[in-house]
């Protein structure tokens, strides 16, 4: 769990985070979204320690990173995954030396470890074939995997991902969704997304966070956003008239299994 509380930032004149305070969950995908500028990007910078608040405070389970030492940030970085928007890659290093590379600079395994645990997380995010292969021979879909397993190569406690489906299909984003997804189940890790994509936001928004003019305007799950009376938030989330369509669609069929439920209830009494 990552809880934040009061959290600050200004740059000159510019109040980019204004009293923002939420909680990331544990074993959850924890997105936030918003506009460019609403300050989304500054804040997941704050929590992994690339940016300073001016005010505020953050815990990780419960310890304070703000007042921790660099020596103890280092350690803690070392449970952190991150999964880069341009996926990061080294262009002159192999899938497999890429994936390695968090290895090499954080752990004592030997060379034949390191082999054995860089295979196991390609394995796990569908990349077998793929260790010899450069960043230029392989698709956009491939990168973002590989990305992936680099991120968890380590067996983080916390991932942060910044716009995983950037410049990926909608077939594609489903699919690292999907990953993202299952990963954070498996592993039971506390996952941050920035993101766009409303796909991902109603698919595995299980915790919600709105930004808007560096403030925290709404939060909640990809269920009750639905509901969400919200003007600002709806005016994000269902922009365009197809998508207030689908919203409709979505409460009728929501409203749909309240009745069904309740009338089951009535039944079994």
């Amino acid at each position: 769990m990552i809880e934040f509380k009061n959290i600050y930032k200004q740059f000159g004149e510019k109040v980019v985070l204004n009293d923002v305070s939420h909680r990331m969950e544990t074993g959850k995908c924890n997105l936030i979204i918003g506009t460019s500028g609403s300050g989304k990007t500054v804040l997941q910078k704050c929590l992994v320690g690339l940016i300073e608040p001016d005010k505020g405070e953050i815990n990780y389970d419960g310890t304070s990173f703000t007042d921790m030492s660099e020596e103890d940030r280092k350690l803690l970085r070392q449970q952190i995954g991150m999964l880069f928007q341009g996926s990061a890659l080294f262009d002159s290093m192999t899938v497999e030396q890429n994936v390695m590379f968090p290895l090499d600079m954080f752990s004592k395994l030997n060379n034949a470890e390191k082999h054995k645990r860089v295979d196991e997380v390609l394995a796990r995010v569908n990349l077998v074939d793929a260790n010899k292969k450069f960043p230029a021979e392989i698709s956009g879909g491939m990168k973002k995997r590989v990305g992936i397993a680099r991120a968890i190569v380590l067996n983080p406690k916390y991932l942060f991902c910044d716009e995983p489906n950037s410049g990926l299909d909608p077939q594609t984003s489903m699919v690292i969704d999907k990953l993202i997804y299952d990963i954070t189940k498996e592993f039971n890790m506390t996952t941050v997304i920035n993101t766009h994509d409303m796909n991902s936001v109603m698919e595995i928004g299980e915790n919600i966070l709105y930004m808007y003019q560096g403030q925290h305007e709404w939060s909640g799950n990809n269920q009750e956003i639905i509901f969400s009376k919200n003007e600002r938030l709806n005016s994000f989330i269902f922009a365009s008239e197809f998508l207030k369509d689908a919203k409709d669609m979505r409460m009728l069929e929501a409203k749909g299994k309240i009745d069904n439920d309740r009338n089951m209830d009535e039944l079994l009494k």
